[in-house]
Order: structure tokens, then C-alpha cells, then sequence
């Protein structure tokens, strides 16, 4: 199961990038492939809950499930504000918690 977890969020990473960067093209489907892969990246990291009793990683994987849940959000500003470029906000903060939780969490799992 966990090699079709990593398989679908790699799949959703390359739709995220290719989304993003050809939204600047104004291309019609940007918005669709951008969504396609921040509700694959939200799916897998919501799948894989921290059921350890650690508070620092508890909170780590919350920063993580937040940070899907904005990229998320950058997909719906895609489609309901099409002329602005309110979306990249969110995606700015999503970026910051999931490289932030991204070098944390192996940092604090080294620790044990």
C-alpha cells in the first residue's frame, strides 16, 4: 500500500508543478491539473496519520494536513477567481508548512 501512496503523491507533485507553472499561459486546463494534484498530495497525506504518541510530531503532521489543505484551497481561488492572483497567497503558505514539516519531521524521527 505504501508504494501506491508514494506513486500517487509523486503523480500529484508533477500535476501541482505542471498546473501552477502553465497557469501563466492562461491555459484553460491549468486550473484542473492544478486541483487534480493538490487533492492527490491532500489524499495521501491525510491517509497517513502519525499514531505515535509524540507531541512534537503530532503537531508536525497537523502543519502537514494544514499545508494540503491550502494547497487545496489554491485550486478552488484557481476556478472561482480566475483573473486574480489571490491563489498564489495560499500557495505561498502551503509551500512554507510543507517544506517546514518536510525537513522537521525526519529530523525529530532521527531523535528516537
Amino acid at each position: 500500500m505504501k508504494k501506491y501512496q508514494s506513486l500517487i503523491f509523486i503523480l500529484g507533485a508533477v500535476l501541482l508543478l505542471i498546473g501552477a507553472a502553465s497557469y501563466i499561459t492562461r491555459w484553460n486546463l491549468s486550473p484542473y491539473i492544478y486541483s487534480a494534484g493538490a487533492l492527490c498530495i491532500a489524499l495521501v497525506q491525510i491517509l497517513i496519520p502519525y499514531e505515535g504518541n509524540d507531541i512534537t510530531l503530532k503537531r508536525l503532521y497537523r502543519q502537514q494536513i494544514f499545508g494540503a489543505v491550502f494547497l487545496v484551497i489554491s485550486g478552488v481561488l484557481m476556478f472561482t477567481l480566475p483573473h486574480g492572483n489571490e491563489w498564489m497567497m495560499t500557495l505561498t503558505i502551503a509551500a512554507v508548512l510543507e517544506l517546514y514539516t518536510a525537513f522537521r519531521i525526519p529530523q525529530v524521527e532521527g531523535k528516537k
